[in-house]
């Protein structure tokens, strides 16, 4: 194949389709704006940079992105192949040591010879094959141009960044290493909280100085970045049946459960950093460290990244796209990532695979593909691409976007079913299209927290 596809970004999105392209033997022209020019939430050049959580969250197939990232693996994933490869002890979720990571995507991406890296910022949407991945944190030159090619405005929402303290800093004369229930080993330092504790803590959440919106710009959060003083604000028990719910968290000083902990997740490979789970605050800096020094434990915590509220943006999907990820208006113009509406680091990477397949089927003139509706991509693609859909906020891959399955299962068997049914019908889409070989040594998906590469 002649013809190179240009792709605009170099986050998970963007590297995973750059990934699939080279590996149908289509070359690639990806352009990254960092270093030239920065976001308000990336810190380095670094390509697939994580900058909010560095959890790939559940790995389970009890949970629909458990199931996306076993359909992901079964493709050949990048990020997938990265991320198992540089875990760091999680519980039940996979969480990467984001500086390793990057850098393993970087270096594929930079060897792989198909691939070639231009570090510059695009404010045009090219001619030709293009796949625009440039993520919720799009410059404004290119929203412009996005929005020129719409004809209609984007919609956006605010993110939030938790703080990461050091491990060093931690008293763990008061916090105390555990995983909920026992699973998956004593992998989260837990800062355990009494009653008035809790209460004092969410009183100073609510009362400190805050970034405030600007004023022109309607502020709608995502689910599950909540700022913890949005929370709060909804009742004063909600932080404490939320991301500091102390069920399954025994104090070993005491034998009984606290009443609200304050969870860390270990951050890099070595243990050194810690992050505050669920702690995505729009305070400023020095009330971020102050009230946070308020929790047990981390009296004198060392905050190496403080919270920080940023736009993301992303477009409406539903009037915008087809299930190809095509553009409706622009057949050779592709989006993918978390600007399509998709929320989480495996559903942006999941998107990234799709456009990639799509790009390269293009450009190869055979049909485009979309995976069937009863698998974890093909379901979330059917959600963001569906017309006509009113309010379209972002969503994580979820079983509530699977249809049906026949009869009355229930509980932890319904999902376990949807993810066998999710899985068969993903292998036989994918050997039936010609991305995949059919394998009969298939290794079983794993039912646990575990990452096996197949």
């Amino acid at each position: 194949m002649s013809e190179r596809v240009t792709i605009v970004g170099g986050g998970l999105a963007g590297c995973e389709a750059a990934w699939q392209l080279a590996r149908r033997g289509v070359g690639v022209d990806l352009y990254e704006m960092r270093p030239v020019r920065g976001t308000e939430a990336h810190q380095t050049e670094g390509l697939a940079e994580l900058v909010c959580s560095n959890s790939f969250r559940n790995a389970s197939l009890e949970t629909a992105v458990g199931c996306l990232k076993e359909e992901m693996r079964r493709l050949d994933s990048l990020i997938l192949e990265v991320a198992d490869r540089t875990t760091v002890p999680a519980g039940a979720a996979l969480a990467v040591d984001r500086v390793r990571f990057s850098d393993g995507v970087t270096e594929a991406i930079a060897t792989q010879p198909s691939i070639t890296l231009h570090r510059a910022e695009l404010t045009e949407i090219p001619s030709g094959v293009t796949i625009v991945a440039s993520g919720p944190l799009t410059s404004p030159a290119l929203s412009s141009a996005l929005e020129r090619l719409f004809g209609e405005k984007h919609l956006y929402f605010y993110d939030a960044i938790a703080p990461i303290v050091t491990f060093d800093s931690i008293d763990m004369t008061v916090a105390y290493k555990a995983s909920r229930y026992g699973k998956g080993g004593d992998d989260y330092v837990n800062c355990p909280m009494n009653r008035e504790e809790y209460y004092a803590f969410v009183d100073a959440v609510l009362a400190a100085e805050k970034m405030p919106a600007k004023q022109f710009e309607r502020t709608v959060y995502f689910e599950g970045c909540m700022p913890i003083e949005e929370m709060a604000r909804r009742g004063r028990d909600t932080l404490a049946f939320g991301p500091m719910r102390p069920v399954g968290l025994t104090d070993p000083r005491t034998g009984t459960r606290p009443y609200a902990v304050v969870q860390l997740r270990q951050d890099d490979a070595e243990g050194r950093l810690f992050n505050m789970v669920g702690f995505q605050t729009k305070m400023t800096y020095p009330e971020q460290r102050r009230v946070f020094r308020m929790i047990p434990g981390l009296a004198d915590a060392e905050f190496v990244r403080l919270g920080s509220l940023h736009r993301n943006t992303f477009i409406d999907s539903p009037s915008i796209l087809m299930p190809t990820l095509q553009l409706r208006a622009a057949r050779t113009t592709f989006l993918a990532g978390q600007i399509i509406g998709v929320e989480g680091y495996v559903e942006s990477a999941a998107a990234g695979l799709l456009a990639g397949i799509n790009a390269a089927r293009l450009i190869a003139g055979t049909p485009l593909v979309t995976p069937p509706a009863t698998t974890a991509l093909g379901s979330l693609v059917a959600y963001v691409t569906q017309p006509g859909r009113k309010e379209f906020q972002p969503m994580n891959a979820n079983y509530g976007l699977f249809p049906p399955l026949p009869g009355r299962t229930r509980g932890r068997e319904k999902k376990l079913k949807l993810a066998e049914r999710a899985l068969q019908e993903f292998d036989r889409w994918a050997v039936g299209e010609g991305l995949a070989a059919a394998r009969e040594d298939r290794v079983p998906a794993p039912a646990a927290h575990e990452a096996t590469p197949l």
